[in-house]
């Protein structure tokens, strides 16, 4: 399904976010998201661009995640959750009834915290998702799962143990085995919440260094803990507190030069 459109806005929000004049993937404007009667996103105005990594740091509930959960409706999941406002995907509001949530989380991939390989083979993890999405030809399967393994550089390392569990891998091994299954649904944007960290530092590296290739072809946003891992590798920045964005710019200018106080006392460990 083609949800693609040319969306170019250039405009301020009332909290100083500012929309540059180049493709918008996601477009949220002053959303609101309730818990029950906890206000947890409060008046969320926020571009994310197309193939940019896009990080959102803050401290522990500061509705990180929730946020990103909004972004494929899995916040949905909880019964007790109510919104207000607009999330445009492509152009198309997301929160509108008539928006099917199959067909965007078609579009859009999820990466979890901790690695989630299904108890099936290698091939059988990646191979899932075009099965699901009516893909029986042998022939076919067998070239998506070795794109899929490639784009997330980890074919060489399993290319003879497609038959096995895919538990039987490094914790590493195994997110980028979670990354190579997103990718076989070819997704236009992958969400990853807080992907590392439950890696080691070198399996942390090489999940980065996939991050960089991937944001060729992909629109990539990542919630971190990790301020050295948001200043590595994305784009943008945006920092929440109290389930308010307090800024968002380029990456390099907010870790540099924060307009906001509340941003400098949080990058430089004042709080949080």
């Amino acid at each position: 399904m083609n949800l693609v459109t040319d969306v170019n806005q250039n405009n301020i929000n009332s909290n100083g976010t500012e929309r540059e004049n180049k493709n918008i993937v996601y477009d949220t404007k002053d959303l609101n998201l309730w818990y029950g009667n906890t206000h947890a996103l409060r008046n969320i105005d926020l571009p994310i661009y197309e193939r940019e990594v896009t990080a959102i740091i803050g401290p522990s509930g500061c509705g990180k995640s929730t946020y990103l959960k909004t972004l494929n409706r899995m916040v949905e999941l909880v019964p007790s959750v109510h919104t207000s406002g607009t999330i445009k995907y492509r152009g198309r509001d997301i929160l509108d009834k008539s928006f099917k949530v199959e067909a965007l989380r078609t579009s859009v991939g999820m990466v979890f915290q901790k690695p989630n390989p299904f108890p099936k083979s290698i091939y059988d993890n990646i191979a899932y998702g075009p099965k699901i999405h009516g893909i029986r030809n042998k022939k076919i399967l067998d070239e998506i799962v070795e794109k899929s393994l490639r784009g997330a550089y980890i074919w060489d390392e399993v290319k003879d143990r497609l038959k096995d569990n895919a538990y039987s891998l490094s914790g590493g091994q195994q997110q980028r085995i979670c990354i190579a299954r997103c990718l076989a649904i070819e997704p236009d944007v992958i969400l990853m919440d807080e992907p590392t960290s439950a890696l080691d530092p070198k399996s942390t590296l090489k999940v980065e260094e996939l991050i960089q290739e991937l944001k060729k072809d992909y629109s990539i946003v990542i919630v971190t803990h990790n301020m050295q891992q948001a200043a590595r590798i994305s784009d943008r920045t945006a920092f929440f507190l109290n389930g308010e964005v307090v800024e968002y710019t380029d990456t390099d200018t907010l870790f540099s030069t924060p307009k906001d106080k509340r941003t400098e006392d949080y990058i430089t460990g004042r709080f949080g």
